[in-house]
This record gives C-alpha cells, sequence and structure tokens, in this order.
C-alpha cells in the first residue's frame, strides 16, 4: 500500500510539522501549491515534497557554512537494531535507550516524554509498514537517528493503514533546528516510497546488513 497521493490540510500541517492554520494561510496565498475540491483545499503529495525541496535548497543557498543532512551523517550502526517482535512501547523504549546513551542527548527522561506524547497525539505509523516517531527538543544537541527492523511486525503501532509497523525511524533533533529536521523526514519519505527498498530492509538478517542497506549512498 502507498501513501495517499492527494492530502488534507491536517496531513501537509504534520508533514511539514507546522499548525493547519500556517497551512492554510499558505494555501490562501498562493503560497503552497494547492488546488480546491468543492470548498475544501487539497494538495498533491509529489507537489509537496517538490515544494518543501525547493524551499530548503533556497534556504541552503543563502548559508555558505549549510552542510547537506545526510542518513549516514546522524545515524551510527550502533543506533540500529533488529528484533524478531516487540510490542510499541518496548520498542521504542529501546531506541530512546540507544540514543540517550549518546552525548548529544541530555535528557533521557524528557526524550521518552516528547516522544510518547507525541504517539498520544497522532501515531506515526504512516502506512506501508513504516513508523517514524519524532520530537525536536532544547535538551538535545544535534540532530540524531536510531533505526528497528521489527521482522514480525508491531501489531499495537495503531498505524494509519491499520498494518503491523516493520520498519521505524526515530528522528530526534534541537528545537531550532526545523529546516534539518524536515529535509531529513523527506529523505526519509523519499526512499521508502519505493516498495523494493522497503522490502529489502524488511528482509535484512541482522542489524549490519540493516545499517549498510539505509546508508547506502546517503
Amino acid at each position: 500500500m502507498t501513501l495517499p497521493e492527494i492530502m488534507t490540510i491536517e496531513e501537509v500541517a504534520e508533514y511539514l510539522r507546522v499548525s493547519e492554520r500556517t497551512v492554510y494561510d499558505w494555501a490562501s496565498k498562493g503560497e503552497i501549491p494547492c488546488g480546491k475540491l468543492g470548498t475544501a483545499w487539497r494538495f498533491k503529495r509529489s507537489d509537496i515534497e517538490d515544494w518543501v525541496n525547493k524551499r530548503l535548497n533556497a534556504e541552503a543557498g543563502k548559508k555558505d557554512d549549510f552542510v547537506p543532512l545526510f542518513l549516514s551523517k546522524v545515524l551510527a550502526p550502533e543506533h540500529v537494531l533488529v528484533v524478531e517482535k516487540s510490542n510499541k512501547a518496548q520498542i521504542l523504549n529501546e531506541l530512546i535507550d540507544l540514543l540517550a546513551e549518546t552525548s548529544v542527548v541530555r535528557s533521557k527522561e524528557e526524550l521518552q516524554k516528547g516522544i510518547f506524547h507525541r504517539e498520544q497525539l497522532l501515531s506515526t505509523g504512516i502506512g506501508m509498514g513504516i513508523g517514524i516517531p519524532h520530537v525536536r527538543l532544547n535538551s538535545v544537541k544535534d540532530v540524531i537517528v536510531a533505526a528497528a527492523l521489527v521482522r514480525a511486525g508491531v501489531d499495537d503501532y495503531e498505524s494509519l493503514d491499520a498494518d503491523p509497523v516493520k520498519l521505524i525511524f526515530m528522528i530526534v533533533a534541537r528545537q531550532d533546528q526545523h529546516t534539518e529536521h524536515l529535509k531529513l523526514l523527506s529523505q526519509l519519505s523519499s526512499r521508502l516510497k519505493n516498495q523494493e527498498f522497503r522490502e529489502r530492509l524488511m528482509q535484512c538478517a541482522d542489524s549490519k546488513t540493516f545499517y549498510q542497506l539505509l546508508t547506502e549512498s546517503c
């Protein structure tokens, strides 16, 4: 199953990590690609992804010291797990534990609270067997990622398509790293839309193979 090509204001706001009011204002002013079906604003996912990439690239061009975010720069081999089975709380806590051991995360308690609060608001299971729990915190020094493959799937993740989640990517960033956060979300989303790539990830037998495949050319 693929992600829906047509998005609502709520879905665009969630994807961009902004308020629904902001998306509505952009649409009303013609600042974001969109159209109306009846009285409701609707957005094409591919247009939104292109719009985000162009804006991020334009912003990057203004900064001489800008360095593109690559998954291999923020995901370390020791922050990758391959397990046979797990439930949602267990696998999220395992990924939190991995990140809390680094100097990048100052407070495990704040990270745990942020991740689970985000899940209470809306599950980060986006469909296609993918979950992307994410949070931005002042207690984090820089962008960092942990990833897991749950081979049997997480049945209680409450994904949008109700399918078990097998691929989980936890993205943690500093509160002011909005651009970096969006860029990484966009990169992951673009790669994971490829069904063949997802299937190869889900077939990995160990964390070393999983990490190598994830960070190929990125």
